[in-house]
């Protein structure tokens, strides 16, 4: 083990860096304590006449909403998204995670946000959650790598930057994304919607309570939706499954329905 004197090696350093990164570090903190509690010297005030008028902060829903309309197709939204400055989390995150599948697919799934295999892949679903999601839609015939838009599905999520360890998306996070998230499904167009996990039903429906809501259609961004429990959960709680399989049945009716 080195000593304090000794130096780190470069991949030494790099571990620990990539480490705090897991945990959520997205600041430098410098070396020197710093004690809060002591009061700062008061600074010399600007006289009235000389002072600057601050210019009025920029609202970031409002940002949001201009950079998302602008957007007249899915590679240029993927531009403006990866460009919006104003979530935090894009500064703890390793990649931008868009979406996956096939944007003509009649079907789009819509997560939560990325977790680690995510942040590290920049895809959506690859985890272990993400193997569970495939098996699912596999199962009543659809596929994220399907060419046919019946047999297709595409798979975004409301927020496309990891939080850090994974907590849940915050409310003002989550209106940062809606107007994204909004032109993104006008932009594929799909015939229905599954809403996977809670973050997904308040963005879209403005309500949580997974539980309660899953297994019933309700209306997402002018389009019928299900929502349904997150494959992550599932994973914990496996007699849920058979519940997750009758949501998955609904899906594939409401489909064959609209053909």
């Amino acid at each position: 083990m080195n000593s304090s004197a000794d130096p780190i090696d470069f991949h030494t350093a790099q571990a620990l860096l990539a480490w705090q990164m897991e945990l959520g570090a997205d600041e430098a903190i410098g070396d020197a304590p710093v004690n809060r509690y002591e009061a700062p010297a008061e600074a010399p005030k600007p006289s009235l006449a000389a002072a600057p008028v601050a210019e009025a902060e920029a609202d970031p829903v409002e940002a949001a909403k201009a950079a998302a309309e602008g957007a007249v197709s899915l590679e240029a939204l993927a531009a403006a998204q990866a460009a919006y400055a104003h979530c935090d989390l894009k500064q703890g995150a390793r990649n931008f995670v868009f979406a996956d599948g096939n944007p003509e697919a009649r079907l789009l799934i819509l997560g939560e946000a990325p977790g680690r295999e995510e942040d590290i892949e920049g895809r959506p679903f690859v985890g272990n959650a993400g193997q569970l999601l495939d098996r699912m839609f596999a199962a009543i015939g659809l596929s994220r790598t399907a060419h046919h838009p019946d047999e297709a599905v595409y798979i975004t999520n409301v927020m496309p930057w990891r939080p850090p360890q994974n907590r849940d998306p915050e409310p003002a996070e989550i209106a940062m994304m809606l107007p994204f998230v909004t032109r993104h499904v006008e932009l594929v167009n799909p015939d229905v919607i599954v809403l996977m996990g809670n973050t997904s039903c308040a963005a879209a429906l403005g309500k949580r309570g997974i539980m309660r809501l899953r297994g019933q259609w309700t209306e997402a961004f002018g389009k019928p939706a299900m929502p349904m429990t997150h494959p992550a959960y599932l994973l914990r709680n496996t007699a849920a499954k058979r519940e997750a399989w009758a949501d998955l049945l609904e899906v594939r009716a409401r489909l064959k329905g609209q053909a």
